[in-house]
Order: C-alpha cells, then sequence, then structure tokens
C-alpha cells in the first residue's frame, strides 16, 4: 500500500455567483486554478435566504459537466429545452452541457438553510460538442456504506473496493465522488488507482491527511499512490473527489470551457446568436 501524499492544501476563498449567492470556492482560484480533470469545486451554506434567494438565473454552459450535490434545502433547475426538476435534501444532479445549454438553478424556499456543492468537471474534446443530458436521483437512491467504528461512505459516483457503487457512472474520466462521515478518532482508507488525481474537500470539524492537519472548508491536493487515508480529529466530514485526467489544453472563459482558443471563441459567439 501507498498513501498518498499531500500536493497542497487551499483554504477555500469566500466569493459570489450567481445573483450574490454566498458561497465558499474550493477548487478554481488562483490558488488552485484547476486539478484535472476537475474545473471548480463551491460550497454554499447560508441560513439567511438573502444570501441565496437570487439564485442563479438563466445562464449558459459548454465543454463541461456540472454536478450539484444538496446536503439541506430545495433547488429548482430548468433549461431552455424544456426540462425542469427539483433537487432536494442529499439528492444529486449530474449535467452534462456538451455542445451547449442555458438553464437556471433557483431555491425552491424561501426560509431554511441551503447547503451543498457545486462541482464542475472537464469533458474530453470528443465529447465537448455532445448532446446535453442529465443524470438525476434522490437520496434514497444513492447508496451509503457502513464502515467500522461509524465511518459512512455516500457513494455518488464510481465504486468504493468494497463494491458498493453509486448511481452515477464515472463517465469519461471515471469519477468517484464520496461523501464520508468520520467520527472523532476514527479512520477512513481507500484504494484509489494511481491513474487517477484525488482531491478532498474537508467541508466539517478537523483531519489529518498524512502529516498535515486540515482544517473545515479547506481543499486538500494529494500526490501519487494507490491508497487515500484520512484520520478524524473531531468528528468531520470530506468529500474525496477522484478521475483520470484528460491531459488536453483547457481555455476557460465564464461558462465555456473547451480546448482551443478558437473553440472558446465559437461558443460566445453560438451563444450570443441564439445557437444554443
Amino acid at each position: 500500500m501507498s498513501v498518498r501524499p499531500v500536493l497542497k492544501i487551499v483554504k477555500g476563498q469566500p466569493t459570489s455567483d450567481g445573483a450574490g449567492v454566498r458561497l465558499t470556492r474550493m477548487l478554481g482560484t488562483p490558488q488552485a486554478q484547476m486539478f484535472d480533470p476537475f474545473l471548480m469545486l463551491d460550497c454554499f451554506d447560508n441560513d439567511q435566504a438573502s444570501d441565496y434567494m437570487g439564485g442563479f438565473p438563466d445562464h449558459p454552459h459548454r465543454g463541461f459537466e456540472t454536478v450539484t450535490y444538496m446536503l439541506e434545502g430545495r433547488m429548482r433547475h430548468k433549461d431552455n429545452t424544456g426540462r425542469e426538476g427539483v433537487i432536494g435534501p442529499g439528492g444529486i444532479q449530474w449535467m452534462r452541457a456538451g455542445k451547449g445549454i442555458v438553464h437556471s438553478e433557483m431555491p425552491e424556499q424561501d426560509q431554511g438553510r441551503m447547503r451543498g456543492f457545486q462541482l464542475w468537471v472537464n469533458l474530453p474534446a470528443s465529447l465537448k460538442m455532445t448532446a446535453p443530458g442529465y443524470q438525476e436521483f434522490e437520496a434514497d437512491s444513492i447508496p451509503v456504506e457502513a464502515r467500522d467504528g461509524g465511518v459512512s461512505v455516500k457513494v455518488i459516483s464510481g465504486a468504493t473496493d468494497a463494491g458498493t457503487a453509486g448511481p452515477i457512472g464515472g463517465g469519461a474520466v471515471d469519477a468517484l465522488y464520496f461523501d464520508v462521515v468520520l467520527p472523532a478518532g476514527t479512520v477512513f482508507e481507500e484504494p484509489v488507482g494511481d491513474d487517477r488525481n484525488a482531491m478532498l474537500a474537508v467541508y466539517e470539524g478537523k483531519v489529518r491527511v498524512a502529516h498535515d492537519t486540515v482544517e473545515s472548508l479547506s481543499g486538500v491536493f494529494l500526490g501519487r499512490g494507490d491508497t487515500v487515508r484520512v484520520e478524524a480529529v473531531t468528528d468531520a466530514r470530506v468529500l474525496l473527489l477522484a478521475g483520470r485526467p484528460i491531459g488536453e489544453p483547457v481555455f476557460w472563459h465564464g461558462p465555456f470551457v473547451m480546448d482551443t482558443r478558437e473553440g472558446l471563441m465559437q461558443a460566445f459567439n453560438d451563444f450570443q446568436s441564439g445557437r444554443f
């Protein structure tokens, strides 16, 4: 067993997006611009409606996938194909923007806590212009693997070494997306092949990874190895994200992520010309 070392720890950056939604950006900042194949990771956690009610009005995407995971609250999704739905507590939506989509994500509530994550996953050039599509699952469709000491692993995408498989396939990058709960003093270990990049997003409590102590709302970028190991200093919750790097050029501006400068400019032209 070769435990993955820590390459870098980055504290999440408070910011806002959409129509003033307050959030913490854990990937996609000047300190952590991307981690192939992952582009951006936002954590939103607001119990004041004024911090989330503006939501994310109509906006375009092309060339990548968005993954919305709700912990608390409800978010309504609508797009320009006529599709509409609500992501509730514990639910997941994995959307492929592909060749282009215009959508909105708006709170389906006017009080209470709104808490969750949005992850952006890059697509290889061969899939950037495919048709948009969705995988959506409610909380009771997402398995939770119980481990010794009260550790639990919610498997959203991919499968654990013990064989618990999430409802969402890993797609082009063979992604793993686990939500791990660790009581204080427990350890989480999981084999993750050296052909994947792997990172942790600590969003509750304090953990130890290799020789480093990591506070809440921090991203941990891991080096080469075949096993991820996390020790809980306090009660903690951590996302484990892993995927095979694409290794292609990335031309990214705003809501468009392409593999050439020409493709990026074409995305802007197509959107402005109403071709989404």
